[in-house]
């Protein structure tokens, strides 16, 4: 378990970042993965503040907002807004440069919090993508969905697509006391974004709260009071 006090923090002032692995900095990404899960950043984006123009070669990015939104742009010339309940998924391939900043005027003074997550692919060197998908009336009746998956399982769902066959992402927003059911993993990353909830066999998670499970059969969440969850399914790691 990673308490939300626990976390790796960073910020430069505009932009304060709570890391379940650490990312900003020198570190070696792929030994501090759990599963293929590398990057898992919560981070608060000043208004007019953001990322600049930067490369990423052989990632696949998903990018999920819980307040405020995000201006996202690349080389392909794709162009979004992200908001509460449209998720990102950007694969870089061969090589892509993006920009990603809060989208929110000076006048209208909206922090951006936003969750990034980094995978490999489970192969180099493609074409770089772009997808993205509002899940917000899927959301709504609190049940666990997929929402970024390569894995054949989710392929008849609206599940967004990405370069690894091996891993899927879930999200779910339970009310008090209603629960679901994480999948059966060799790895899992289970992340309270918001709201609070009870883990079978592990007890209280609050906000900022992450679980890595290795071999776990399907785990029953209880939200305690309204939540929002993120799950990673995982079926490879670094060292297989």
């Amino acid at each position: 378990m990673i308490r939300d006090r626990d976390r790796h923090h960073w910020t430069d002032g505009a932009v304060t970042s709570a890391q379940s692995f650490p990312a900003t900095g020198n570190f070696d990404l792929a030994a501090n993965a759990h599963g293929v899960l590398m990057v898992h950043n919560d981070d608060v984006v000043d208004t007019g503040a953001g990322f600049d123009t930067h490369r990423h070669e052989n990632v696949e990015i998903v990018t999920w907002v819980l307040d405020g939104a995000v201006e996202h742009r690349d080389s392909k010339g794709n162009h979004g807004v992200l908001t509460p309940g449209l998720i990102q998924r950007m694969s870089a391939g061969r090589g892509i440069t993006h920009s990603e900043r809060n989208a929110s005027t000076r006048a209208e003074d909206v922090a951006a919090h936003v969750v990034q997550m980094w995978l490999p692919p489970d192969a180099d060197g493609r074409d770089p993508s772009y997808a993205e998908h509002d899940f917000t009336a899927e959301l709504a009746d609190g049940a666990l969905i997929p929402v970024v998956s390569g894995r054949a399982a989710h392929r008849d769902s609206s599940a967004l697509d990405i370069g690894n066959r091996f891993v899927a992402l879930h999200a779910a927003r339970p009310r008090a006391v209603q629960s679901v059911t994480l999948p059966a993993a060799p790895f899992g990353h289970l992340f309270v974004a918001r709201g609070a909830v009870v883990l079978d066999g592990t007890g209280q998670l609050d906000t900022g709260d992450a679980v890595r499970t290795t071999d776990a059969g399907e785990l029953l969440v209880t939200a305690t009071d309204d939540a929002e969850i993120l799950f990673w399914e995982m079926h490879a790691s670094f060292d297989l």
